[in-house]
């Protein structure tokens, strides 16, 4: 299996490719903010043919290249139906910190639009993806599970899970009592499953357990002002 990941844009947030190998068909995770030339750098390099978009939320930094992306490919664009209206309308989902960095910016759908919810199986391109709604950081966060061939299991967790912290929940459809739900759901996987996150560096569900201080009981996510005294990360 093909994996390959780089951070995009100014807020740094994570773009998959994955495929079964190189020379083959692969799905795009969550192109950001200047994507556009190293997706089509990975593309050449690979000899990979893209055949859809999948979402991991509807936040700008995840979504700011997903239509000529997918225009530019004639590839559909997979999001949660919470979410879809951040496509076309990005800055209703922003602090107003972030909405003012981007200005006045407008977007529109990619030509092609499809939803996903809880518990859907995508087969693209040869894989098969588990969507697993995870709400908390957006009303429509999902996260994608995969089961490698070596017998693994890779975690797409988007906003939700990083290492060594979670995404905040302060933002328009924030929900910490969401975010706790969500992350219960994600720490019954196996600990070896490997987490590639929205942003930062890759970690395992394993070491999450034992380190990560949203996920060990040093930050209390039942008392509503931990929300603001260990807000995790996103845009």
């Amino acid at each position: 299996m093909l994996v390959v990941g780089f951070p995009t844009g100014a807020f740094q947030a994570n773009c998959f490719l994955i495929a079964p190998g190189a020379g083959e068909q692969c799905v795009i995770v969550d192109p950001g903010q200047d994507a556009e030339e190293p997706i089509a750098e990975a593309l050449r390099e690979h000899r990979l043919s893209p055949v859809a978009v999948i979402l991991t939320h509807g936040h700008l930094d995840h979504i700011y290249s997903v239509t000529p992306v997918c225009d530019g490919n004639d590839v559909p664009a997979w999001i949660h139906p919470e979410d879809r209206y951040m496509l076309s309308d990005p800055l209703r989902g922003l602090s107003r910190e972030s909405a003012q960095f981007f200005g006045g910016l407008q977007l529109r759908e990619p030509q092609e639009v499809r939803e996903m919810t809880d518990g859907a199986e995508l087969d693209l391109a040869g894989l098969k993806m588990t969507v697993d709604h995870t709400p908390g950081h957006t009303l429509g966060s999902v996260s994608f599970r995969h089961a490698t061939d070596e017998g693994g299991q890779l975690l797409f967790s988007g906003d939700t899970l990083f290492a060594g912290s979670i995404g905040r929940t302060d933002l328009p459809g924030g929900s910490m009592a969401m975010m706790t739900e969500s992350l219960r759901k994600v720490l019954e996987l196996d600990d070896e499953t490997v987490v590639l996150p929205g942003h930062g560096p890759t970690t395992t569900i394993g070491r999450e357990r034992v380190s990560n201080p949203f996920l060990t009981g040093l930050v209390d996510l039942s008392d509503p002002a931990a929300e603001h005294r260990g807000r995790g990360r996103g845009i």
